[in-house]
């Protein structure tokens, strides 16, 4: 697999580090997860199936776990150990903890010159509020990205999805990828800053015409995927279920309102988002109320329009597509998990469904960096590990 012989230091906990190591250790990385005494807070988050949570199931599994206290001499060295035969070390600790520890990059750097450390934040490792505590929403609030959820009268919504810890760890994967690639090459290893402040801004291109272009905020019922274009847009069914289109380029335009007997509307379809597509949303939700979700997603098969109907998580995960192209798997415990995103011709990844107990490859790397029995032991009884 593309990444056999790359071993990986997570540190990191809850989504956007776990969900790193996972897809590392899915395409050969040996990803090892330090964890407290304490375990993974997702170990217990959330109901369980079989022992564990589907949240611990879908961001560690395929990994080893090792438990060590960091905060002992002792701990300390033998992560330095782990590090000299280490490829990444991933943290998600407040910026400037790994530093009092003793662990940060240039002391890492010093023993193990061609590490990748990549250090995950929510505002950076610098700056006047990079020890302010966050999640992910908080990241959501201070890129405007937030706001992108509310409508007039009513407070911004919860976010529906993570989108800044997905959106820093995928930037952050590929930044690590990026340094191997680089250290091939140069024989050094780098030190890697990832905020989710940043990551997330990143992903704004759309929305930023009026910000840059007018000096002002954008008006969300004149923007074109927020709710402002006829052919991008949820619409309720005479069931009380949804559908949307997902696409106003005008082909798919064409096909569905010539479909529906009123090319009389396309021409609307060519002007801005806003006020003036106001007549073909109309026609569209008094349309769509007309026939079931099901039955519309019958009568579209062969429309070619951007279409689709909106299930619920449930019925997303019970639809043949995702199981059918992998990303949903059968572990060999029975228990459906999910599999990898990236998908190779030539060395596919290989998800292991295997689940770390707390601790359990503790002694198994320790023999590795060269303790014996009673040294082991001795750790053990000391709580270092």
């Amino acid at each position: 697999m593309k990444l056999d012989g790359i071993r990986v230091l997570d540190l990191s906990r809850f989504l956007p580090g776990p969900w790193i190591g996972l897809t590392m250790a899915d395409h050969g990385a040996e990803v090892i997860k330090i964890e407290s005494h304490e375990g993974e807070p997702t170990r217990n988050l959330g109901p369980k199936v079989k022992g564990a949570t589907p949240y611990f199931r879908n961001t560690q599994r395929g990994k080893l776990s090792m438990t060590l206290d960091l905060k002992s001499a002792e701990g300390r060295e033998i992560f330095m150990k782990l590090a000299e035969q280490s490829d990444v070390i991933i943290d998600s600790f407040r910026p400037g903890v790994m530093d009092r520890l003793g662990l940060g990059y240039e002391a890492i750097k010093a023993r193990a010159p061609r590490i990748v450390f990549c250090s995950l934040s929510a505002f950076g490792q610098s700056g006047p509020i990079s020890q302010r505590p966050s999640h992910d929403v908080g990241a959501q609030a201070l890129t405007g990205v937030l706001s992108l959820g509310r409508y007039e009268g009513r407070p911004p919504s919860l976010p529906t999805m993570p989108v800044a810890d997905v959106a820093l760890a995928s930037a952050a994967l590929i930044a690590i990828l990026m340094a191997l690639l680089r250290r091939d090459k140069t024989g050094q290893g780098d030190c890697i800053d990832m905020a989710m402040v940043d990551a997330l801004m990143s992903w704004t291109p759309h929305i930023l015409g009026t910000v840059v272009a007018q000096d002002r905020a954008p008006v969300l019922a004149e923007e074109r995927l927020h709710g402002g274009a006829a052919f991008y847009n949820v619409y309720r069914t005479s069931d009380d279920k949804y559908v949307v289109l997902s696409g106003s380029e005008m082909n798919f335009v064409a096909n569905l309102l010539n479909a529906l007997g009123r090319p009389d509307l396309i021409e609307l379809c060519k002007k801005p988002a806003g006020e003036a597509q106001a007549p073909v949303r109309k026609f569209l939700e008094e349309t769509f109320a007309t026939r079931t979700r099901d039955e519309w997603d019958r009568w579209m098969q062969d429309k070619s329009v951007c279409f689709a109907p909106v299930l619920d998580l449930k019925e997303a995960w019970d639809a043949p597509l995702l199981r059918d192209r992998g990303m949903i798997m059968k572990g060999p415990d029975g228990v459906d998990g999910l599999g990898t995103p990236i998908r190779f011709k030539e060395e596919p990844g290989q998800p292991s469904f295997a689940l770390p107990g707390l601790g359990e490859h503790t002694d198994m790397l320790l023999e590795r960096l060269g303790y014996d029995a009673a040294a082991r032991a001795r750790l053990h009884a000391a709580k270092v590990c």
